[in-house]
This record gives structure tokens, C-alpha cells and sequence, in this order.
């Protein structure tokens, strides 16, 4: 079995992947790092995901690096922009060159006495061949997102093997799907549902949005006119940094409105909604959720085009429960059925933690939904491994660059100080343990027995606020009383 060591091994070569790269090589230059991806290619997520109309859900001054600005005038961007500008940062920092492609992780395990992970990763060669091969690093730093890219959440459907037509899933979108001129029916509520609808309307008979019940539903401009303004009349990075600083405290805002005045903020989003589909809709039934804003994650559509869509009777809303599939379509729990030729399970992600890998630590195998979350990246009692997560309510980004920063300053106080383990403990026996999301999401509901706790206090606690975590990761002590040193 080939080994290989390295200071700092980085495990996803998506957008958190990249990061990591970039903020090592900038700054730990004396470090040696690898970054192991799975598959064949740059990107994560954004070269997983091939459905049509993907985009970002976050506009791209805060989903953008904060090392590099986003420069397109589209604030909310395709797919093929964002993993476009993934590759550009990856190639500027001439980061290609550390990553091992088809190299998938299934293992890790720490020894104290050596301060060392040995990590094993299956390798594909040849003809779908696979070796397994090892390598050692000082420090593990996992970015290989939140959930299972092998395969989306997908319900038992009554009758599904009755169904005459095709049935896909998002995530593993099929090269050779034609539906132009198709009755479509996209089974979900969500931010993949809510893309997909109105870019498949352009071509397809129909498209029907089917959902159990409604998401609140927000229209933004696809092109930020101020941000526009500003970077034709100031340099590229004083105008990204204004813009998102902008976006940023407005998120903050929203979402603390969204927490105080709950109420208030639902009027806002539903008038919105009333004032795109005309007084006629029956907004009570399609798009007022049973909950609160801000309960689970907002969706954000683009120019309203989901509205417009539906104005031109190109896609429709049915709110009702699935009775069972049939040769022709979908039979409703109130009798009625809508004929589809294709339908799309837009059902939501399965999450796992660290990639779905293997831990044991000094042989004994972390259980993590019995751990900790320290400063939302480390865990209690596993040394010298951070995750890069992003927030839920806010870009995926603002926290992984926090986090990559972090580390570093992390690799840094241990390397000045001649410490080779860095471990979170908490040895405060009231600190109660909490789940790390409070979303009502499915797909979060179906995990969170599974995933980290969090404390209810610093620093276990996570307080998915941007401006607290800079005060916090940027600014604070490193050595805080609870990080072990040896």
C-alpha cells in the first residue's frame, strides 16, 4: 500500500476545499498539504449538481471567497459562473497541482503517541479498478460539505414501479432528459423545486410543482444595480468588500427581524408573493407556510421568474398530499391525479458528517452525535481535526473563510509554541447539550439524532451570526482555557 505524508491534509476540492487551499498556502507557506477529492474534477457541489437553471441561492458577494471578488453583474449566478469561478481561484493559486483526484476517503484514524492521522482513501484506476492507498498528515481538515454526494433523499412512493414515465432525481440529473414539450410534475417546495420549475417551463407542456406543504418564497433582482454602480466607479476590491459588508448586515437584519417579529416579516414576504401573482391567487394555500420565516431557509427566486412562470400558465402550484404513482402520473390524497410524462423528486440531500468517513481515535470510534461542536469546526475530544461548514441562514462562504482562517492561526500558535496536539475538551459538567440546528427542515429532522450537539454557551455554541463569529475566530484567543495543548 503507497503512502504519502503531508502537514495538513484537506479532504474535498469543492468550494470549502479551494479555501482551505488558498489560506494555507498564504498563510502556513512553510506547511506541505494535499487535498484528496473523490471524484474526477474541481467544484463539489457545483460540478455534482447538473439539473436545469441551477444557481445560487446566496447572492455571489457573500458566497464569493472574500479573497477574490466576484466581478460578473449577475448577483445571483448559474452554475456553470459559479463553478467557473472555483476553478479561476484554483488555478491562479496554482492549487490543482496539490490535489489527488479519484481519491474517495473512507477512514481516519488518530494516535496519540505519533500526534498523526493515517488516513486510508480509495483510489480508482483503470477500468473502475480500486487500490487503497494511506497517507499521514499533523492536521485533518475535512471540507467535504454536509451531505451524501452518492445519492439524494428519495421517499417510498406507493406504486412507484407502475409509473410509464421517467423518474430523476436532481441530483443525479440524467445527460440524455428531454422533456420539451413534456407534462412535468417537480415533487418538492424547496430551493432545487423552486429552480427548477421555471427553467424547465421554457421548454416543457407543463411544469407542476407539487408539494406536502408551502415555503416561504422571495423574489430578488438577478443583477445588484448599486453593486454594478460601485464597481464601475471604485476599484474591484473596494467595491466587492462594500457590497458585502452591504448584504451582509442586511442578511443580519432580516434574519433577527425574522426572530423578533416574526409575524411582520411574514406579511412582508406573503405581500411580495400577492403583488407577483395578482389578487386572484390563493397565496393562503401555495405559498404560506405553517411556520414561522427563517424556521427553515427562505428561498430565493431570481427576477420572480417562479411568478412569472406561473402568470403565463406555463407551471402551476398543487398543494396536496401523494395517495400513490400511477401508469399516468400521480394520484392525490383528494382523489384528483395530474398526468405527468417525467417526474423529478426534488425531495431534498441525506446528511452525513465529515463525508460519511470512518474516526476512531486512539482506536476508539468517535460517535459524533455524543461530541461537542467547538466554535462550529472542531469537535469535543477529537484532536487536530476542524470541519469547513457554512451557516443556514446566511452564505456558505462568510463562515468557511472564518474557519480557514482559524485554522491557520490554529497550525501557527501550535507551531510557535512547539505544541503537536490541539484538542477541544469541555470538562464544564453545566453546559447542556443542544441540537446543532434548530431547522423543522425534512432533511434536517431526518439527521439531527445523528449530527454534533452544540453547547449552550460559548464556545460550543453556534450563533450562525457572521459579525460575532469575526470577533470570535478573527480576533479571539487562540489558547481560551477550553483548546488542550500538548
Amino acid at each position: 500500500m503507497s503512502s504519502e505524508h503531508v502537514d495538513v491534509l484537506i479532504v474535498g476540492a469543492g468550494l470549502s476545499g479551494i479555501a482551505a487551499g488558498y489560506h494555507l498556502k498564504h498563510k502556513c507557506p512553510g506547511k506541505t498539504f494535499a487535498i484528496l477529492e473523490g471524484r474526477g474534477a474541481i467544484g463539489g457541489t457545483w460540478d455534482l449538481f447538473r439539473y436545469p437553471g441551477l444557481r445560487s441561492d446566496s447572492d455571489m458577494y457573500t458566497l464569493g471567497y472574500s479573497f477574490k471578488p466576484w466581478t460578473d453583474p449577475q448577483a445571483i449566478a448559474d452554475g456553470p459562473k459559479i463553478l467557473n469561478y472555483v476553478r479561476e481561484t484554483a488555478f491562479e493559486n496554482r492549487l490543482e497541482e496539490t490535489i489527488r483526484f479519484h481519491h474517495r476517503v473512507r477512514r481516519a484514524s488518530w494516535s496519540s503517541s505519533e500526534a498523526r492521522w493515517t488516513v486510508e482513501a480509495e483510489r480508482t484506476i483503470g477500468e473502475g479498478a480500486i487500490e487503497t492507498v494511506r497517507f499521514t498528515c499533523n492536521f485533518l481538515f475535512m471540507c467535504a460539505g454536509y451531505y451524501r454526494y452518492e445519492g439524494g433523499y428519495r421517499p417510498e412512493f406507493a406504486g412507484a414501479g407502475d409509473f410509464g414515465g421517467r423518474m430523476v432525481h436532481p441530483q443525479a440529473w440524467p445527460d440524455d432528459l428531454d422533456y420539451a414539450g413534456k407534462r412535468v410534475v417537480v415533487i418538492g417546495s424547496g430551493a432545487t423545486a423552486v429552480t427548477l420549475v421555471p427553467a424547465m417551463a421554457k421548454t416543457a407542456a407543463h411544469v407542476t410543482m407539487l408539494q406536502r406543504s408551502p415555503t416561504y418564497v422571495v423574489s430578488r433582482p438577478a443583477q445588484d444595480a448599486l453593486a454594478n454602480k460601485l464597481r464601475r466607479q471604485l476599484p474591484a476590491k473596494l467595491a466587492y468588500h462594500l457590497i458585502r459588508w452591504r448584504n451582509v448586515m442586511f442578511s443580519m437584519y432580516f434574519f433577527q427581524l425574522s426572530r423578533r417579529k416574526p409575524q411582520r416579516v411574514k406579511e412582508l414576504i406573503l405581500g411580495g408573493v400577492r403583488r407577483a401573482l395578482g389578487a386572484d391567487y390563493d397565496v393562503a394555500t401555495h405559498f404560506t407556510p405553517r411556520y414561522n420565516p427563517w424556521d427553515q431557509r427562505l428561498c430565493l427566486v431570481p427576477d420572480g421568474d417562479l411568478f412569472k412562470a406561473i402568470r403565463d400558465k406555463r407551471a402551476s402550484v398543487v398543494t396536496q398530499e401523494i395517495d400513490r404513482l400511477t401508469e399516468r402520473g400521480i394520484a392525490l390524497k383528494d382523489g384528483s391525479e395530474i398526468e405527468a410524462d417525467i417526474i423529478v423528486t426534488a425531495t431534498g440531500l441525506v446528511l452525513q458528517v465529515l463525508g460519511g468517513i470512518e474516526v476512531t481515535v486512539d482506536g476508539r470510534a468517535v460517535d459524533f452525535s455524543k461530541t461537542l461542536n467547538y466554535k462550529g469546526m472542531m469537535y469535543s475530544d477529537v484532536p487536530n481535526l476542524a470541519a469547513a461548514l457554512g451557516y443556514t441562514n446566511a452564505s456558505w462562504t462568510l463562515k468557511c473563510d472564518l474557519t480557514c482562517e482559524y485554522v491557520c492561526r490554529l497550525i501557527n500558535y501550535m507551531d510557535r509554541h512547539g505544541y503537536k496536539q490541539c484538542m477541544p475538551h469541555n470538562d464544564d459538567s453545566t453546559i447542556k447539550p443542544l441540537p446543532s440546528l434548530s431547522f423543522t427542515s425534512g432533511y434536517v429532522q431526518r439527521a439531527v439524532a445523528e449530527l454534533p450537539k452544540q453547547g449552550d454557551r460559548r464556545p460550543w455554541r453556534l450563533y450562525q451570526n457572521y459579525a460575532l463569529d469575526i470577533v470570535s475566530l478573527r480576533f479571539g484567543k487562540v489558547d481560551d482555557g477550553v483548546m488542550r495543548y500538548s
